[in-house]
């Protein structure tokens, strides 16, 4: 039996035939549409490494039942750039020194970008860290990616670079 769903995802409608309920938002995005941006850290919920948008929210893609979000609108990291022009929060991760090794850094940007749509990042770096909470850096580049995430709401509130 299966199930057929549609998705549009970084603006591009995808018409997708799961032979199983079980696939993950997660395993979706990487094994069947090649989307690697998204990465499988601890498929648990508990590093954020697969955090994407879905209508506009931030989820953990590898707790997602593909099968569930039918309709929904995801974006991925692959999908924040306009062409070769950084997404403001991109812009200010690699201004601010917001990564190391770079495995969590898309689930970060991902976040960042949510946590700012929700009006939760304002200017206090205390209150970014709590809402970036759920995506763990092994680097322990937190204070690189607090310092980000605060430009960029700067930034995107002003108009300004970051």
């Amino acid at each position: 039996m299966s199930f057929s769903i549609g998705l549009t995802i970084n603006h591009r409608h995808h018409a997708i035939e799961l032979d199983d309920p079980r696939v993950t938002l997660l395993d979706l995005l990487r094994e069947r549409l090649h989307l690697t941006g998204t990465k499988k850290g601890c498929d648990r919920g508990q590093c954020g490494a697969c955090t994407v948008l879905v209508d506009g929210r931030r989820i953990n893609a590898c707790l997602a039942l593909a099968v569930s979000h039918d309709g929904a609108d995801v974006t991925t990291i692959e999908g924040v750039a306009d062409g070769e022009t950084l997404h403001p929060v991109q812009q200010a991760f690699v201004a601010h020194d917001g990564f190391q090794c770079g495995f969590c850094t898309p689930g970060q940007i991902m976040s960042a970008i949510g946590l700012i749509a929700e009006g939760q990042a304002g200017d206090d770096p205390e209150r970014v860290r709590e809402g970036m909470s759920g995506n763990l850096c092994r680097c322990g580049a937190y204070k690189g990616i607090t310092e980000a995430v605060c430009a960029a709401q700067r930034a995107m509130a002003t108009g300004e670079a970051a």
